[in-house]
């Protein structure tokens, strides 16, 4: 019996929250215990089938053209408790243990969560045990197989690939301290996991299924690109190899292959998708003539093109895209990555101004370009020609628009140093300068942000229909920043924070206030789990009309003897959680924001803050996924960065956070910030990031001694013991003490409670230390 082929247009994945973020709602619900499991996974299910009709009626309307990339948390953590990675022995795992791996409870901190290649997602990472055992539960895809073909679709299920899965696993603590820290050693034996759900999936009948390795498109530390792909080829050969398994679609997105180019193809996939976006050509120009030089060697492999840039919103420029598809010979079209990193639709954008709203695509205009570009490289342009005249008009009134460029802007960036730029005077003349502040030894502090409360939440949405004057949501911003004041008083915390009331978003608010960038209303972007953001959007030159931050931190001083910090989103972490310009190098709008925020400091310290953070949790997230261009990213990132504080005060302690990425390989980079003090995400990864400190790293330290991302609370031992652990590394006069990261996304009674904890932990250790 023949098989389906495989679709000519599909895309690599898309959203998962929902258009309204019905998901965000059904999960928090749950979490909360205002609904039970089945209404929980009632609403789970209407979302996926909804979803399915969607995006058939969008166009994906051949068999199998639907991936079923479907998770309740993070797709990491479903894969890896689909083939055992996760889970233990057990032939089923709850959906409450699932959520107790991702977030914790009272008794079990949750597993470790980390950045998905150079992205804004979030993925949990799973711990791999010598001598674990793998339980293949192919029932979890089954299930998405069975409700898809009652609602009358015939879908895709999706896996994370077993090279990508180990590749970006960490060794559990057991198996790290008999010295086998490798997960990628246990490749064979997870291997045959996946050969069971394989099997399991076409004796259901299921002719295709979509395995993604992404992690054959990055370098690694520990292992070399070349035997990274000796690996992927051997366990793809072997699973291939087999019958008894569906059709499977390889797909390798998010960047270039070098050495796995070769090595998968020749696995003979019956299907292979490749990130031939713009952005990937831009970094490996040789990449077209490779594909088509591998590709000539397995005729027998179906090429998927991703030739639809599914990162970022501008109107992709279809014509260059079928002239690429041309070149690559190819008659299948999907996304250069899945559309989860985009929002859903600009049809739902009614307030975006109207000589700009017609340069976007997000997730379904994306579908309309794949389509399109199908057609065309099939003949059938003359039926997607208002596709192709949309793309056209989106080129021209961008490249007319008077928006994208600022004279004063591109005058004042042009006088700026070239090269790499230094504060004056160093360090450790700074620090010295700096003990006037009077800390106490191990200071306290948080990362900025306090729970954003539903009456806050509430002003602001009252605010912005106009049911409340300016007047009167500024006395409920300043009512809840006397609290927040008076709160970390009565903890005993020494540097105080405003708590970032007026801010719906660190990223966000900063672009409502410079010049330079749109912002959406429904853009909604998933980071992790139920967390969404909405990234704004880089149009032009960037500057900054007038101050932005000084008038609450100014007022948040006045209410207290303690320092209170002002509080800055920096440069890289901007423009990495927005959507950036393409028309342009990322270090220009870099230096332009840079220099907006400068201005923001000399604003501060007039206002009579001494304490000024600079936040950079992206820092580690826009590092290239190959080593050889990462180090002129690192160096116009640390110019951006540097430029924010290159004319502050000596006596103005410069402050910058990061989080939730692995920095052992940037530690240099982040020693390069010259900032006074550093706070970094370490309570999940128990301190392990302070072992990769080294003679560059001089700065004051402030590493997270407990995980917000988590509602559980920590108790005081275990954050004394997390304080202990840093002193290993740290002197005592360098260490700070501090959250992971800020605080906004959960409740006041846990956050009171915590920080109690976390102060009286602090103390105990100082009083330890006489």
């Amino acid at each position: 019996m023949s098989q389906t082929p495989f679709p000519t247009k599909t895309i690599e994945g898309y959203p998962r929250v929902g258009a309204n973020r019905e998901l965000k709602r059904a999960l928090e619900s749950y979490w909360a215990g205002r609904i039970d499991r089945p209404t929980f996974e009632s609403a789970a299910h209407s979302l996926r089938v909804d979803t399915y009709a969607r995006l058939k009626d969008l166009g994906l309307d051949d068999d199998y053209a639907i991936p079923a990339d479907v998770a309740y948390y993070d797709q990491v953590l479903e894969t890896a408790l689909t083939v055992g990675a996760l889970g233990g022995d057990a032939e089923d795992v709850s959906l409450d243990e699932e959520f107790t791996l991702a977030r914790g409870n009272a008794d079990t901190a949750p597993l470790e969560m980390t950045k998905w290649f150079d992205t804004n997602y979030h993925y949990i990472v799973p711990e791999i045990s010598a001598d674990q055992s793998f339980t293949a539960r192919p029932q979890r895809l089954l299930k998405l197989v069975d409700e898809a073909r009652e609602a009358g679709h015939t879908i895709r299920p999706y896996l994370v690939g077993p090279v990508t899965v180990l590749a970006l696993s960490k060794a559990a603590e057991s198996t790290a301290a008999d010295g086998t820290t490798n997960p990628l050693d246990r490749l064979d034996d997870l291997a045959k996991s996946y050969a069971k759900v394989f099997a399991a999936l076409k004796e259901a009948g299921v002719e295709w299924v979509q395995v993604a390795e992404p992690a054959l498109v990055a370098d690694h530390i520990g292992i070399s690109d070349a035997e990274l792909a000796d690996r992927a080829g051997a366990i793809w050969t072997e699973l291939l190899s087999s019958e008894d398994r569906p059709q499977v679609y390889l797909t390798t997105p998010y960047g270039s292959l070098q050495a796995g180019l070769d090595k998968l193809l020749a696995a003979a996939p019956e299907a292979f998708q490749v990130d031939v976006s713009r952005p990937t050509q831009a970094l490996d120009s040789n990449y077209l003539g490779r594909i088509k030089e591998a590709v000539a060697k397995s005729p027998q492999t179906t090429l998927v093109a991703g030739l639809v840039d599914g990162r970022n919103v501008w109107a992709g420029d279809l014509n260059a895209l079928v002239q690429t598809g041309e070149e690559l010979g190819v008659k299948h079209v999907t996304t250069s990555v899945s559309l989860q990193h985009v929002p859903h639709t600009v049809e739902a954008e009614k307030n975006l101004p109207v000589d700009v709203a017609g340069w976007f695509s997000f997730a379904d205009e994306k579908i309309s370009e794949v389509v399109a570009v199908a057609a065309a490289l099939d003949g059938k342009r003359d039926e997607v020609e208002q596709t192709f005249a949309r793309s056209e008009r989106a080129l021209r009134t961008r490249k007319e628009s008077e928006r994208t460029h600022n004279e004063a802007v591109a005058k004042r960036v042009a006088t700026l140093p070239e090269g790499q730029v230094a504060r004056e005077p160093k360090f450790a003349e700074r620090t010295e300068i700096q003990e006037e502040l009077g800390l106490p030894k191990l200071p306290t502090t948080t990362i900025g942000s306090f729970p954003q409360t539903k009456q806050i939440r509430g002003a602001r949405a009252d605010h912005r229909a106009g049911k409340l004057t300016d007047e009167q949501y500024v006395e409920e911003l300043r009512g809840e920043i006397a609290s927040v004041i008076k709160l970390q008083e009565d903890l005993g915390i020494d540097v105080l924070v405003h708590g970032e009331p007026e801010r719906n978003d660190m990223v966000q608010y900063f672009a409502e206030l410079l010049d330079g960038f749109v912002v959406t209303e429904n853009g909604w972007v998933q980071s992790y789990g139920s967390r969404c953001t909405r990234p704004p959007i880089v149009v032009g030159d960037v500057s900054r009309p007038e101050a932005m931050t000084t008038e609450w931190a100014k007022y948040a001083q006045s209410l207290s003897d303690k320092h209170v910090k002002g509080m800055l989103t920096g440069p890289v972490t901007i423009l990495a959680w927005s959507f950036i310009r393409d028309d342009v190098h990322q270090s220009v709008s870099a230096d332009q924001i840079g220099v907006a925020l400068a201005d923001e400091v000399a604003d501060l310290e007039e206002s009579g803050i001494d304490i000024i953070q600079i936040d950079e949790p992206a820092l580690r997230e826009l590092l290239p996924l190959r080593e050889s261009d990462r180090a002129s990213y690192l160096d116009w990132a640390v110019r951006a960065f540097r430029l924010v504080s290159l004319e502050a005060k000596p006596k103005t302690q410069i402050h910058t956070h990061l989080c939730y990425s692995e920095f052992g390989q940037i530690i240099d980079a982040v020693a390069a910030l010259d900032a006074d003090v550093t706070s970094i995400e370490a309570a999940r990864s128990r301190m392990e990031l302070l072992e990769d400190l080294n003679d560059s790293f001089t700065s004051e330290i402030g590493p997270g001694i407990y995980d917000i991302h988590s509602p559980r609370i920590p108790s005081v031992e275990e954050m004394e013991e997390l304080i202990r652990a840093a002193l290993k590394n740290v002197d005592e006069k360098r260490l700070w003490i501090n959250p992971d990261c800020g605080l906004k996304t959960r409740g006041y009674k846990e956050t009171e409670e915590s920080l109690r904890n976390m102060v009286t932990a602090r103390n105990n250790v100082v009083e330890s230390l006489k």
